[in-house]
């Protein structure tokens, strides 16, 4: 026999054929085992500890799989996934987690006859493409200015969550910020951007209760002089700046003689007089409040408050941004520039107020607010992340809606029937591309049988039931859409009396995102591990030596 052919370096290691899928499929399987238990409303808390000690306690998908460190590949290509679903969407990030594996464990059956991955693969994007079709027909448009319809709608999103227990209340905050900042596009549609202009204030004390969304922007900050300046201004008059009100000193260091003591003072009145022109040329246009980035010297406080205006400084450049889009005003980066037009009216009121042992400016009531702030009370900071982390959701099912105004039934009710439609269609795709397609069928399932597990019912019965019930149905009138698990309680229920639904947008995202990952996956059949990287020719192995300051220069002369 010839010697073996060594083509890899012996610090490598590679894995080939049904071995690598069926790891992958085990560690896509381990992730979604982690987070299946928290799906649906009842489901379980993860409490999750770093290194330096702090605690995370939720159950939202993404944060609890942002926070695990994964070794294996696969596994945090799963990951991946709930990010991708958290980015797009903003729910429905444990339900991709959960899909992808099912659709992966289905597809083991198929590795291990020596099924081609392709095939697989093919079978599964036909019924990816059949699913979203049934979606489709499903779907039902829904009036985005119906406010009890819209609340129905993000409350089912957020029963799922922590906050379930404080009913509308969160539901009522998402709804009411997310249509404040909505902004007409054009052709009916409307763009909410969420991460500009909706600040979420968490400030712990008081009660859940005491949260509300304000007509205007709240900032952590307080007056420049306090006591001289007036902390409550109805109706006021804000100029935004975003140049610092002090003198300005050279870009270069500059040195200048002087000779004759005179020329000191005068170099000193030079500078006052700069600072009293540009309060000046503020002034001229009577504001109440001005607002800088940036910083504002004594001087400059001494003039605007003898002039009876408040002051406030270094603020954030967003939420200057946000102050602008609330109150109508314009940043200005240069004093001498300032018009009428700049100048912010639409705020209604004014006022510093002290929360807690800090100080909160609030610029409220304004008349058509472009920008708003969430403010959050609640007993501790857990708590208060977890709100503020079932709010971003709340909010983006919000958006999703008014985005797209399209629903489908919850409680697993959408997999079911897309479950069955497919079924029925398995029959006839031709050649060997049938089983997997059926499978995948079959995968739909997971949801709802996960839903019936995190309640605690028999599963086996439930979920033979519920199929049982779907086809009777899908026999007598081709509807069905709409039988589901109460996730509550675990019974079969009408998704339509219960008024459960899920935003369009959501479950699209969510089947397309977990069956493209689980093709990706299942076609992966080698894995090299030990990979060095590349070094620059001519560089050594050595690790590059850094000089110190007294070997730099005695180190390299020239031998003579």
């Amino acid at each position: 026999m010839h010697a073996p052919v060594v083509v890899l370096q012996d610090s490598m290691k590679r894995e080939q054929g049904g071995k690598v899928q069926r790891a992958n499929i085990q560690a896509a399987k381990a992730v979604a085992d982690i987070i299946r238990t928290t799906l649906g409303p009842r489901s379980m808390l993860k409490m999750l500890l770093d290194a330096s000690g702090g605690i995370v306690v939720t159950n939202d998908g993404n944060a609890i799989l942002r926070e695990l460190d994964l070794a294996h590949p696969a596994a945090k290509s799963m990951i991946e996934l709930s990010r991708t679903q958290d980015e797009e969407v903003g729910d429905g990030t444990t339900s991709v987690i959960v899909l992808a594996g099912e659709m992966l464990h289905v597809a083991e059956a198929f590795i291990d006859k020596k099924y081609h991955p392709t095939v697989i693969c093919r079978a599964y994007t036909k019924a990816l493409e059949d699913a979203v079709a049934v979606l489709d027909k499903i779907a039902m448009t829904v009036d985005v200015n119906d406010r009890a319809t819209m609340l129905g709608l993000v409350k089912s999103c957020i029963g799922t969550k922590f906050t379930s227990q404080f009913g509308d209340l969160i539901a009522d905050l998402a709804i009411n910020a997310t249509t404040i900042v909505g902004v007409e596009v054009g052709q009916g549609l409307r763009e909410v951007d969420i991460k500009k202009y909706i600040k979420v204030e968490k400030v712990p004390g008081g009660q859940l209760e005491d949260s509300v969304v304000l007509k205007g922007v709240m900032i952590n900050k307080d007056v420049v002089a306090p006591g001289k300046m007036k902390r409550k201004i109805v109706n006021p008059r804000i100029i935004l700046l975003d140049s610092p009100l002090e003198y300005k000193k050279g870009e270069n260091q500059t040195n200048a003689e002087l000779l004759r003591e005179e020329d000191w003072t005068v170099l000193l009145k030079m500078e006052e007089e700069y600072i009293e022109n540009m309060c000046a040329q503020i002034l001229k246009f009577k504001p109440d409040v001005v607002i800088t980035e940036k910083g504002l010297s004594d001087l400059a406080c001494h003039y605007l408050s003898k002039a009876g205006v408040t002051a406030i400084r270094r603020l954030r450049k967003t939420d200057n941004n946000r102050i602008a889009k609330a109150c109508g005003a314009v940043i200005v980066n240069r004093p001498d520039e300032l018009q009428e037009s700049d100048v912010g009216t639409g705020a209604g009121l004014f006022e510093v107020k002290k929360i807690g042992d800090e100080f909160f400016t609030f610029i409220v009531d304004c008349k058509d607010p472009k920008a708003c702030t969430v403010l959050l009370r609640g007993a501790s900071k857990d708590l208060l992340n977890e709100v503020e982390r079932n709010l971003q959701d709340a909010m983006s099912v919000a958006r999703n809606i008014i985005k797209y105004p399209k629903l489908v039934p919850g409680g697993g009710a959408t997999e079911l029937t897309v479950s069955a439609m497919l079924k029925q269609k398995s029959s006839s795709v031709e050649g060997i591309e049938k089983w997997p397609y059926e499978a995948a069928a079959i995968a739909f399932e997971a949801i709802p049988r996960t839903l019936a597990q995190n309640c605690g019912v028999n599963v086996i019965r439930t979920m033979t039931a519920l199929q049982g019930k779907v086809k009777i149905l899908q026999h007598a009138n081709g509807e069905n859409a709409w039988i589901g698990i109460d996730g509550n309680t675990g019974e079969i229920a009408d998704m339509k009396e219960h008024k459960i639904w899920d935003s369009y947008a959501v479950k699209a995202q969510a089947f397309k995102t977990a069956i493209e990952a689980a093709c990706l996956l299942l076609r992966i059949d080698d894995i090299v591990s030990g990979i060095k990287k590349k070094q620059a020719p001519g560089a050594g192995q050595s690790k590059p030596k850094i000089e110190e300051e007294g070997d730099a220069d005695n180190d390299q002369l020239i031998p003579e």
